[in-house]
This record gives C-alpha cells, sequence and structure tokens, in this order.
C-alpha cells in the first residue's frame, strides 16, 4: 500500500470534507501540522466543511471545542453534524410530542431545538407511552447501558413510532489502543433483537454530504461531486460515505485506521478509498 502527501492529494479539489475526530484531532490532542494545512487549504481557495457523526454537539459547541484544542479556523457555519440532519428530520416528520432518548442532556438539545419534548429512557414513564412519538440514539453516553437499554427494547416493542439514529459510529476511542462501544454498535443491536430497521444519519448515510454541499452553494453555486475530496479515518463511516455519494475519497492514518492494519483492514471490508495519506499535516 502506498501513502501520498496530503498537499498533493488536496491540489486539483475545489471542496475538502473532514472528519472531525481521527483527521483534524485524535487522542494525543491537535493532529501535527492541522493549522497550518487549513490556513494553507484557505489561500488556496478551497471550501471547507467539517463532517462529524458526534451528536452529543451543536456546530457552535463543536467549533468551540476545535479552539481548545488549538484550531481556531474552522467556525461553526462549516460543521456539519449527524445531530443536525437528526433536528432536520424531526421537525419535518414529528410534529409534536415527547421523544425519548439514548444520551446526555446536551445531545437532546437537537430535540429542543426541533420544538419537541425531549425525555431521557430512563424517565420514560411506562404507563403513558403514548405520550411518546419518537426514539432517538443520540450520544454514546449519559444513560445505564444495562437498566436503560433493556428499559427502551420493552418501551419499543410496545411502541410503533420512528426511531432516528444520530450517530451511527460502531466504535469510539477511548485510549491509544482500546475503544467502547458507540451509539451505531448500541442501536443495530436493539434492530437486531427487535427486527426493525431504524432511519440512520451521520456517515455513509447521504444525508450530511448532500446538507454539506447545499451549505457550500453560496461560496462555490457550481460545485459537482467531482470537485470534492472526502477525508476521513474510518472506511465504514468516512469512506464508505464518500464513495456512496460519488466524491473522491482519501483514508488518513491518524485515527481509528492503524499503519499496520490498514492494507489489511482495505482488502477484506472491499472499502477502496481513491487516495491513502499519514495524515492531513504531512
Amino acid at each position: 500500500m502506498t501513502t501520498q502527501k496530503f498537499s498533493a492529494i488536496s491540489a486539483p479539489y475545489k471542496a475538502i470534507l473532514l472528519d472531525s475526530y481521527g483527521v483534524l484531532r485524535n487522542h494525543r490532542g491537535l493532529i501535527p501540522g492541522v493549522v497550518e494545512t487549513v490556513e494553507r487549504l484557505r489561500k488556496e481557495g478551497k471550501v471547507i466543511r467539517v463532517l462529524t457523526n458526534n451528536a452529543a454537539r451543536s456546530p457552535e459547541a463543536a467549533a468551540k471545542n476545535l479552539v481548545k484544542y488549538g484550531l481556531h479556523g474552522i467556525p461553526a457555519e462549516e460543521i456539519i453534524t449527524s445531530g443536525a440532519t437528526t433536528r432536520h428530520f424531526l421537525t419535518h416528520k414529528i410534529q409534536a410530542g415527547k421523544v425519548a432518548y439514548l444520551g446526555t442532556p446536551q445531545s437532546a438539545e437537537y430535540i429542543f431545538s426541533a420544538g419537541l419534548e425531549a425525555v431521557a429512557v430512563a424517565d420514560v414513564d411506562m404507563a403513558r407511552l403514548d405520550e411518546i412519538k419518537a426514539v432517538a440514539f443520540l450520544d454514546d453516553e449519559g444513560y445505564d447501558m444495562n437498566h436503560d437499554l433493556n428499559k427502551l427494547i420493552n418501551l419499543l416493542r410496545r411502541c410503533q413510532v420512528p426511531v432516528v439514529v444520530a450517530n451511527t459510529d460502531l466504535l469510539y476511542p477511548v485510549s491509544a489502543n482500546d475503544v467502547a462501544l458507540a451509539t451505531g454498535s448500541i442501536a443495530r443491536l436493539a434492530e437486531y433483537v427487535l427486527g426493525r430497521r431504524f432511519v440512520s444519519f451521520g456517515k455513509p448515510a447521504s444525508q450530511m454530504f448532500q446538507f454539506a454541499i447545499d451549505s457550500m452553494a453560496g461560496q462555490a453555486p457550481d460545485l459537482t461531486p467531482a470537485d470534492i475530496l472526502m477525508v476521513g479515518d474510518t472506511l465504514h463511516t468516512d469512506i464508505l460515505g464518500g464513495n456512496t455519494f460519488g466524491v473522491s475519497t482519501a483514508l488518513v492514518l491518524s485515527g481509528n485506521t492503524q499503519p499496520e492494519t490498514a492494507e489489511l483492514e482495505i482488502r477484506s471490508s472491499g472499502i477502496l478509498p481513491d487516495f491513502v495519506c499519514s495524515s492531513i499535516g504531512d
């Protein structure tokens, strides 16, 4: 497997879509060279968007978090979160009522901003399930894995309501070598047990990519998929999503996909990035 320099990879494209964790930062902090790369992309006239499956933060909070790590060049309006696409769905599909959610109180802001009432699964009154109009898987934390997940399964056995998954990631890193189950894994387990299919947002689903293109229309009205490069560290979300949407893809080895296993993972998954590079900082 041959890796290439990101500066050479990105040169022909008008727009760059960047995953956040694993591309801009990782467990060690900001990835070396990221600040300089973002500045270079700006000088070259590239349009930048950050696409993150993290539904725990609003775009404003995500931008502040990047500033905390030392990256000041990404404003909130350039960040597309899976929570924002979930909010769009809830706004148009659920007119009123309560949405039961798994996640932190902060992640429930997407429900409130859709004009709905959010109630944590732990607080749902099982005797009044007629009040629940939808269920949302929002964040990896904020609930008891045993008690709340079992309660959710029983809730969904009794309620035929829309279920949305804001974060389709299966794992998230907790240290340099260890991972934990992410929201997408919990949702898949529930789908399997219940024999149902939920509405999924976040990469690899196409909604985030379409949101990104729509948001860039003012800066680049003639933009086509051929002008766009998606950069990510995960084959099954970033690269698969970009490939499916028809944009070029670059896998970086600075996050979830490790240099020593990357070639094997590409071969075994059949998900082929157009490019592979060490990081966007090289």
